[in-house]
């Protein structure tokens, strides 16, 4: 049996699923301004699949590295979820 789908496919989801709650803590704490190191993340990610022998560390270098990008566009989704006031917003504090 082989075993390498179902893995890669459960590390994805639990990737994926990871950057939900970063992107929303981001948003919240940073606003829209920290885009920039999604990028950042997702290129020395990018980088690091290209470099690494390994198969399956590759791939979910790669998974890692595309969630990374994807987060900059949810990352402005959010702001506006926030406008619409389906999330909280940061207030400015004393």
């Amino acid at each position: 049996m082989n075993f390498s789908g179902i893995i890669i496919g459960l590390a994805s989801f639990m990737l994926i699923g990871l950057f939900h709650p970063i992107v929303i803590k981001a948003e919240y704490h940073l606003g829209t301004k920290c885009w920039w190191m999604f990028a950042l993340v997702g290129l020395i990610g990018v980088i690091a699949s290209l470099c690494v022998k390994n198969i399956q560390a590759s791939i979910l270098l790669g998974i890692f590295a595309f969630s990374c990008f994807w987060s900059i566009l949810e990352l402005f989704q959010q702001k506006k979820r926030v406008e619409k006031g389906w999330f909280p917003k940061k207030t400015a504090s004393k």
